[in-house]
């Protein structure tokens, strides 16, 4: 469950910071804030305080359930921050069922209480009963809530249906929606290490198991047109892709197409797919001409991300992955790649997440995502696919792209710096005369033309950019080893 097309509802004690963090989430989803008791001041025209003297705690609720079920019901998404007590109300307890994604915001009881001491809540004037009113709204909360967080980062990556947490495989049979059949698709490789796991973890709900080529392999029409075969599954069933970004690549697309959609459960193993691959409903496969050409968008029903699980990651591959992390980032504006990995992993998703959400079909901003991808998939189709690993790939094409960002949007040089210091890309030897075809046949290209992603300043991209065509050429040539 997501929060595409439905509001993103926040619930939770005094003093658990809704107000602050719904703003934060608007903000970063770009939806309209609605502050449930703000609307029931400027209704009532005084405070809540107040209005609990004059007028009695009956007199607010009833006022509060009109306004919540309003907001609730109307059309356009929007970041909701009910009151403390909102879910006591039957009412608004059926509309949040029937129009949102619910998220629990959580605080510890001691905590609430500091907070709320520097209001003038008039629920919060005696400690004991205080602590009463929190055990006896616990329950409620838990039974509305579709998700619990307990920050902004939380919130976003609710409102997108992704799950991060260490030990998060072992849970896997209760973080897959649903109680029809599962099928579990995997590599070799992946099967050897976390299969037995993940199998004992969906339980009596697994049905079968695929195996799929290795790496870009698995992204071929052949390797497709044998798991559409080999899938015994009806509507109600789930496919669950357990894997590096091509797994669930590939798994994602059959899972889009087998039967006209069923749905699908992304468990990315690998760094590239946690902060990138796996999260925001890009499905596909590849053709021999470019990367990525077919496919679909086909949004996981749920995305289960492990930190755990890069544990046993090659280094080849976590170099990789260290590209989109720095990538997420320069888009982000922040030195995300100095985290603890399990931060590391929650912060970079959270970021994706809030973009896809916003763009779920890659019509605007979602396009910034792209930085220094241009270039790579160019890269990766002049090797056919081979020789150049993605990851080695996007940092080469983040150099490119940076080096374009100072030479015509004024980039400071030194934020390209960081490529060099963290990735340290080294030219590839590939196809020059194939990479420039594939570049050319971009899917973000438009009447011929390549449209770029660039950075005006860290934290700000500007996609849509025109060059001429011999500069391309010539950032894409200084890529590739002569």
């Amino acid at each position: 469950m997501n929060a595409l097309y439905r509001h993103l509802a926040l619930i939770g004690f005094m003093g658990a910071g809704k107000s602050t963090v719904g703003a934060e989430v608007s903000r970063r989803l770009d939806r309209l804030f609605v502050d449930i008791d703000r609307v029931v001041e400027e209704r009532a025209g005084t405070t809540i305080a107040t209005l609990f003297a004059e007028r009695g705690e009956a007199a607010f609720r009833a006022l509060e359930a009109e306004a919540t079920v309003e907001a609730l019901r109307r059309p356009e998404p929007a970041v909701i921050a009910l009151g403390g007590g909102a879910v006591g109300t039957l009412e608004i307890r059926k509309a949040l069922q029937e129009h949102a994604l619910t998220v629990l915001l959580e605080v510890a009881v001691n905590d609430a209480w500091k907070r709320s001491q520097s209001g003038h809540r008039p629920l919060a004037r005696d400690r004991t009963r205080f602590e009463a009113l929190y055990d006896e709204r616990e329950g409620l909360y838990r039974d509305c809530a579709d998700a619990t967080a307990r920050d902004a980062h939380d919130v976003v990556l609710a409102a997108g249906g992704v799950h991060v947490g260490v030990g998060s495989l072992e849970r896997l049979g209760e973080l897959v929606p649903g109680v029809g059949r599962v099928a579990l698709a995997a590599d070799q490789r992946v099967l050897g290490i976390y299969g037995a796991e993940a199998q004992i973890a969906l339980g009596t709900r697994l049905g079968a198991t695929h195996e799929l080529p290795s790496g870009e392999d698995a992204k071929s029409t052949g390797s497709l047109e044998r798991l559409w075969g080999e899938l015994r599954l009806d509507r109600k069933s789930t496919l669950v892709a357990l894997g590096g970004g091509c797994t669930t690549d590939v798994a994602g697309f059959a899972a889009a197409t087998y039967m006209r959609g069923i749905p699908w459960v992304s468990v990315p193993t690998t760094l590239v797919g946690q902060v990138d691959a796996a999260i925001g409903g890009k499905t596909g496969i590849n053709l021999p001409s470019a990367k990525n050409l077919i496919g679909a968008f086909h949004w996981p029903t749920r995305t289960v991300i492990d930190p755990v699980l890069l544990e046993t990651l090659p280094t080849d591959e976590r170099s990789g992955g260290l590209a989109e992390v720095v990538k997420t980032g320069l888009l982000a504006g922040e030195r995300l790649w100095e985290l603890p990995d399990p931060e590391l992993v929650r912060r970079c998703a959270a970021h994706k997440v809030a973009v896809c959400v916003r763009d779920p079909h890659d019509n605007a901003i979602r396009l910034s995502l792209n930085l220094g991808h241009t270039f790579a998939h160019a890269l990766e189709a002049g090797a056919a696919y081979s020789t150049v690993s993605h990851g080695h790939a996007v940092a080469l094409g983040l150099r490119a792209a940076l080096q374009l960002s100072v030479r015509h949007l004024g980039l400071d040089p030194a934020a390209g710096q960081v490529v060099e210091d963290v990735l340290r890309p080294r030219r590839v030897r590939v196809d020059l005369e194939r990479a420039w075809q594939a570049l050319a046949r971009d899917k973000k290209a438009e009447r011929g033309r390549t449209k770029l992603v660039l950075l005006e300043k860290l934290g700000k991209p500007v996609w849509g950019v025109e060059l001429p065509d011999d500069e391309v050429r010539a950032a894409l040539e200084s890529l590739v080893e002569r």
